[in-house]
């Protein structure tokens, strides 16, 4: 039995699971967390890259990488790790969620045309968290380290070397980099052109490998695959095939979906990501998601659990009550300035179970709008997995099939990143055509069955009202 290894590479932790290359099957896992990580705006924002390795061995202690033959890689997106003409790191790692470079997004925009030269040139629009508004914020704030940058490198990138024994040659795959901001999924190529506009001048970047192509071997003889992002890696990992959707719940919430060709928008609302196999990713991104329900939990003096309870109480449509969940602004739609909107009150429909279920379905409505950006682009979704912190919430499955209008699958507790990146490894390491193939296991899915009619009845409702709170949507 052959036995490949993923490490995904998270924003807290390091995380190993051990598969059967032939199966699938989980041997064994564990995680260390990652020491030394500093904050700016609430998020985190920079670490030493070496603390990864530190908890890359605390995870791997006791044996756990025992009879290995690959070893594959995901880890965040969109990170920056700049090195010198020698290979040593300029300053710590900028992360994805670092707020800092959102002014120098701005720029970038605005100096390449808009977002319709943007997305044609790379698929997407650089925002704060995107790799080149980040080159551009470190040239303008730290201009000796912009100076000293010879190469970069994305996180999984760097994880790559590391485990190779610092190659002479950098590696990535094309997941990952299509989210570089100068690197285009349509093409395949990098815009060398847009790394000079972002940093002053154009530092070397890695190969562009393909899906099964291997990285090399360690020192010490396993084969190291190209590795990918943390979405593409879960993609894999959940075995996402054409017309599988992700939605995702964190404190904001994303749908991307499998598709054969990259999709270009010219108002970025989508974002073509490729994903790890050789198709695509696309995603549109919302704002709001978990925080919606976080917050009215704490209004209704609950938790997530006890707002879950609360929404299952009432009925679809919530007696009339309709949450436009825009707390902070959205992104999808383009309402950077809009509130939050609570409509529908009445003496019967003042309830703290109406609320707790408005809430859950205003989230999942927008999460449903967001996923008809895809389809009216041609994106086929039949059917919709559902992850993320809320997607745990027994209120948000129940409700989720009726909305999104497809059977939702709800996979079993697991780090499908780290799955899809021992995938990888194992399709490497056969050096086949396609991926192994790789059941999931325990999953349930909901079919909304007859209740779809009930579910067009909720989204009726809930666009009547952010259609007349927000005309200017047409």
């Amino acid at each position: 039995m052959a036995i490949s290894a993923g490490i995904d590479c998270s924003s807290q932790y390091t995380k190993i699971v051990v598969c059967d290359s032939d199966t699938g099957a989980v041997l064994r896992e564990n995680r260390a967390p990652h020491p030394g990580a500093t904050a700016a705006g609430g998020a985190t924002a920079e670490i030493d890259p070496q603390s990864w390795l530190r908890s890359l061995g605390a995870a791997a202690e006791g044996g756990m990488l025992e009879g290995v033959r690959a070893i594959g890689v995901s880890a965040q997106q969109q990170g920056l790790i700049a090195q010198d003409a020698g290979g040593v790191l300029v300053r710590p790692a900028l992360l994805r969620h670092d707020p800092r470079a959102g002014r120098a997004a701005t720029q970038l925009l605005a100096e390449l045309g808009g977002a319709a030269a943007w997305t044609e040139a790379v698929g997407g629009i650089p925002t704060a968290g995107s790799t080149v508004a980040k080159l551009r914020w470190l040239a303008e704030h730290e201009p000796q380290n912009a100076k000293r940058v010879a190469e970069v490198l994305l996180p999984h990138d760097w994880l790559v070397w590391q485990l190779l024994g610092h190659p002479t040659r950098r590696a990535t795959d094309r997941g990952d980099a299509s989210g570089t901001g100068y690197w285009s999924p349509v093409t395949g190529r990098y815009r060398s052109d847009l790394l000079a506009l972002a940093l002053g001048h154009e530092p070397s970047v890695p190969s562009v490998l393909g899906p099964a192509e291997a990285a090399g071997h360690s020192p010490e003889g396993l084969l190291i695959s190209a590795g990918t992002g943390a979405a593409m890696a879960t993609a894999l990992g959940l075995g996402l095939d054409q017309g599988d959707a992700v939605v995702s719940l964190g404190s904001n919430g994303t749908v991307h979906a499998v598709h054969d060709k990259p999709l270009v928008d010219p108002d970025g609302t989508i974002t073509a990501f490729a994903d790890a196999t050789g198709r695509h990713l696309p995603q549109v991104s919302t704002l709001n998601a978990a925080r919606v329900l976080q917050a009215t939990a704490e209004l209704l003096r609950t938790d997530a659990a006890g707002l879950s309870e609360l929404a299952l109480r009432s009925t679809p449509g919530s007696y009339g009550l309709v949450l436009l969940p825009y707390l902070d602004g959205e992104r999808t739609p383009d309402l950077p300035h809009a509130a939050g909107t609570l409509a529908g009150l009445r003496v019967d429909s003042m309830r703290p179970e109406h609320l707790a279920r408005a809430a859950v379905e205003g989230m999942l409505c927008g999460l449903a709008d967001a996923l008809d950006v895809l389809r009216d682009r041609g994106v086929a979704v039949r059917r919709v997995f559902l992850t993320g912190s809320a997607g745990r919430l027994a209120a948000v499955q129940a409700i989720a099939p009726l909305l999104l209008g497809v059977p939702v699958v709800i996979p079993a507790p697991g780090d499908y990143a780290a799955i899809g990146a021992a995938r990888q490894a194992a399709w490497a390491l056969a050096g086949s055509t396609t991926a192994p193939q790789w059941p999931l296991r325990d999953a349930v899915t909901v079919d909304p069955g007859e209740d779809v009619a009930v579910g067009r009845a909720v989204r009726q409702q809930y666009a009547a009202v952010r259609n007349q709170a927000h005309p200017e949507l047409g």
